[in-house]
C-alpha cells in the first residue's frame, strides 16, 4: 500500500502546522498546558458594560489589541495570530503554497455603527434602505463599510500570507471551523491544491450577540463564579458560555510534505457532514442527522467505530445539545461508548462559535501527540440520562484516533476523524 494514499486511493492529507488563540492564551504550548491542567478562561466581561444582561461572563481574548466592539477586526487579529504560528511550525516561508479556507462569523453591524449610518443618511426625517446604502458607500464610511463585507477578513489574511487563488469564506454556524478543514481536505484529495491553510476565527462577544443568544435561552446565567458556569453533560447544565479565538491548520498532500522533509503532526482521515432541516436551532429529535454525520466521517476514514480511541465532543452544555450528542454517539458506538473517553473543552474556553470546529481540531491533534485527553470541568453532577465516560481530570491513555464533533444551529453537522497514522 502506498503510504501517501488512503485506503480509497486518494492523496493522504497530513497536518504540518497548528496555531491556536483562545481565552487560555496565545499559542499551542500555552493553550495545551492550561487546558490539560484544567484551567478556565471564562471570566467576567470587562470590555463593555453588562448591567441588565442576564449573562455577564464569557471566554474573551483580552490580550490581543483590536477594537473589542468590532467583531471583524477581532476575528482578523485572532486569525492572523493563529495562522502565523501554524505556517511557522510547518516550516513554510514566502507565499503560502496553497489555498485559504476560512470560517468567519456572519456579517454583523453593531447598533452604534447602524446609528451612525442612519444619521449620515438622514436628510428629511425617514431613512430608507437606499439612503443607508448611499451613506455606506460614501467616502466617510467607505473603510468602515468594507470592514463589514462578508469575505473581507479572508481577503486580508490571503494578502498577508500570499495564498493562491480566491480565498473561500464560509459560515456554517457552529460547525464552520470543521467545514473549513473539510473543504481543505477535499481540495487536496481532488488534486486541486497540494496545501491548504484552514482557519476558524470568531470575535463575536458583544452586547448584541449576548442578547440574541439570551433570547433563545441558549446561554448559561450562572455568572458567579464564572469558571463554574459551563457544565457539559452535567445534570445541572443550563446553557453555553460564549467564547472567542481562532485556530489554523496547515494541511498538505502527505507526499509533498514528506518530499520537503516536513514534520507530520497527524492526519485528517475522514470528514462527514449531514444537514438537518428540522428546526432553525433545535436538532431532529431522532438524532438521525448527528448519527449520519458521525457514520459518514468514519466511513470516509475507512474505520470501524471500535477504532476510535476518544471523542472530542461538541459538548456545549445546553440541555438539548448534550442529550442529542450522547444519543448519536451511543447509536454509532453502542455499549462501547460507555467506556470511550469523551471530553468538552468548551467547559474551559466557552463556545467559540465559528472558530469552535477548528480550535477543537487543533486540540484533537494535540491529544494524539501527547496521549492525553483534556478534562471536562464542572462535571460534579452527572446526568443519569447521559451514560458516557466523561473525563474530569486529564487522562493519559494511548490515543491514535480522535473523533471531533461539531454541530451547529440550522442543522449544520460536521464530524472529523484525526489519526496519528494512515488508516
Amino acid at each position: 500500500m502506498n503510504r501517501d494514499r488512503d485506503a480509497m486511493g486518494r492523496p493522504l492529507v497530513a497536518v504540518t502546522g497548528i496555531g491556536v488563540v483562545t481565552s487560555l492564551g496565545q499559542g499551542v504550548a500555552d493553550n495545551w498546558a492550561a487546558l490539560t491542567a484544567g484551567h478556565s478562561g471564562i471570566h467576567a466581561i470587562t470590555r463593555f458594560p453588562t448591567e441588565g444582561l442576564r449573562t455577564r461572563i464569557a471566554g474573551t481574548v483580552d490580550f490581543i489589541a483590536a477594537d473589542p466592539m468590532v467583531a471583524p477586526l477581532l476575528s482578523e487579529r485572532f486569525a492572523e495570530a493563529a495562522a502565523d504560528e501554524a505556517v511557522a511550525q510547518a516550516g513554510l516561508s514566502g507565499d503560502f503554497p496553497g489555498a485559504l479556507f476560512m470560517a468567519v462569523p456572519p456579517v454583523e453591524i453593531e447598533w452604534p455603527q447602524r446609528q451612525a449610518l442612519a444619521e449620515a443618511a438622514a436628510t428629511n426625517g425617514d431613512v430608507t434602505y437606499s439612503d443607508l446604502l448611499r451613506a455606506a458607500a460614501s467616502r466617510r464610511f467607505d473603510d468602515w463599510h468594507d470592514l463589514f463585507i462578508f469575505g473581507t477578513v479572508a481577503d486580508r489574511i490571503a494578502d498577508r500570507f500570499g495564498t493562491r487563488g480566491s480565498p473561500i469564506s464560509l459560515s456554517t454556524a457552529c460547525s464552520s471551523g470543521a467545514t473549513a478543514i473539510q473543504l481543505g481536505v477535499e481540495a487536496i484529495r481532488r488534486g486541486e491544491v497540494e496545501a491548504a491553510l484552514c482557519i476558524g476565527t470568531d470575535g463575536s462577544v458583544n452586547p448584541e450577540s449576548l442578547i440574541r443568544f439570551s433570547l433563545l435561552s441558549a446561554l448559561s446565567t450562572q455568572n458567579d463564579p464564572p469558571e463554574a458556569a459551563s457544565k457539559p453533560f452535567a445534570k445541572n447544565r443550563d446553557g453555553f458560555v460564549m467564547g472567542e479565538g481562532a485556530a489554523a491548520l496547515v494541511l498538505e498532500d502527505a507526499a509533498r510534505a514528506r518530499a520537503r522533509g516536513a514534520r507530520i503532526l497527524g492526519y485528517v482521515l475522514g470528514c462527514g457532514e449531514k444537514g438537518d432541516g428540522f428546526h432553525r436551532t433545535r436538532s431532529s429529535p431522532d438524532g438521525a442527522p448527528i448519527i449520519a454525520a458521525i457514520r459518514a466521517a468514519l466511513d470516509d476514514a475507512g474505520l470501524h467505530p471500535d477504532r476510535i480511541d476518544t471523542v472530542n465532543a461538541h459538548g456545549t452544555g445546553t440541555p438539548e445539545n448534550d442529550k442529542m450528542e450522547a444519543m448519536g454517539c451511543l447509536a454509532v458506538f453502542g455499549e462501547r461508548m460507555r467506556s470511550v473517553p469523551i471530553s468538552s473543552n468548551k467547559s474551559m474556553i466557552g463556545h467559540t462559535l465559528t472558530a469552535a470546529g477548528a480550535v477543537e481540531a487543533a486540540f484533537s491533534l494535540l491529544t494524539i501527540a501527547h496521549g492525553r485527553v483534556p478534562p471536562t470541568l464542572n462535571y460534579a453532577v452527572p446526568d443519569p440520562g447521559i451514560p458516557l465516560d466523561v473525563v474530569t481530570t486529564a487522562r493519559d491513555v494511548p490515543v491514535t484516533t480522535v473523533l471531533s464533533n461539531s454541530f451547529g444551529f440550522g442543522g449544520q453537522n460536521t464530524c472529523l476523524v484525526f489519526g496519528a497514522e494512515p488508516a
